[in-house]
């Protein structure tokens, strides 16, 4: 009887004691399914995970986009139907103030940071920060970033061909005039949105490529026009006056030519 024990001990027959809890624990092999298992589930559910949270940032982006397009409206019921010119400079008392759009830059002793043209000193700043946007601002100084504003057309500025922004009775299709976007180019982002033919906002403006829009939100960009309506694009166009191989992967203007930008 001991030999048919100590035989059975040595060839693995042996019985096992339960724990102390009266149950038998899993054994490795049953440790190991449950493992596979689960790691098969969290391989089939990953995508969606991301799926989620991709279309989640961009919901983000839409509706940040749609506060762009109501302060605009508000600014232009104060002042006159102008639309906010995209940028301009000013000193006074040796200090000089970069107003763009979005932000002002006061360099004083401190460089200071404020709310731009376009919020008239009332704004929640993280609006101006896409969510799939993740690389350097255009502006050094700008605590957010990822827009732009359409420059050629409707923004004008202190150093283009016109430097008064348009006015909105001047829009005649604003379903089909775009306000802002998902600005990016190659080196960041860019705030002053581009049309890739010259015209006469900007016809003496060079360098196009860095108003381009940045193909970010699962291969499309997000545009807001002057309707209100957000729009996502897929189709990127690359083809502009100051040449197309300086336009950067991923990103593209919006139209082949200005039809997306411009009044009419």
């Amino acid at each position: 009887m001991r030999r048919s024990c100590r035989f059975r001990a040595r060839h693995g027959f042996a019985r096992q004691r339960p724990p102390a809890g009266g149950r038998p624990g899993f054994t490795l092999p049953e440790l190991l399914v449950v493992v596979g298992i689960v790691g098969v589930l969290a391989a089939l559910l990953a995508p969606a995970w991301a799926r989620g949270r991709e279309a989640g940032r961009r919901a983000r982006c839409i509706s940040q986009l749609r506060q762009l397009s109501i302060a605009l409206d508000l600014y232009t019921g104060d002042w006159a139907g102008f639309f906010v010119p995209a940028y301009g400079y000013e000193e006074r008392g040796g200090i000089r103030y970069l107003r763009a759009w979005d932000f002002t830059t006061v360099e004083g002793d401190a460089l200071e940071v404020l709310p731009g043209t376009l919020w008239e000193g009332r704004t929640v700043p993280e609006v101006q920060q896409c969510p799939e946007y993740h690389g350097p601002a255009n502006w050094a100084a700008d605590p957010y970033t990822g827009y732009n504003y359409n420059t050629s057309y409707l923004g004008h500025g202190q150093f283009e061909s016109v430097p008064q922004p348009s006015r909105v009775t001047s829009v005649r299709n604003p379903s089909a005039t775009v306000a802002f976007g998902d600005g990016q180019y190659g080196g960041g982002a860019n705030k002053f949105m581009r049309a890739p033919w010259p015209n006469p906002g900007d016809a003496s403006f060079r360098g196009r490529w860095a108003g381009t829009q940045g193909f970010r939100h699962g291969g499309r960009t997000l545009a807001v026009f002057v309707d209100g309506h957000v729009q996502a694009l897929s189709r990127r166009y690359v083809e502009n006056a100051d040449g197309s191989s300086r336009v950067a992967p991923g990103t593209g203007f919006l139209s082949p030519n200005n039809s997306l930008y411009d009044l009419d």
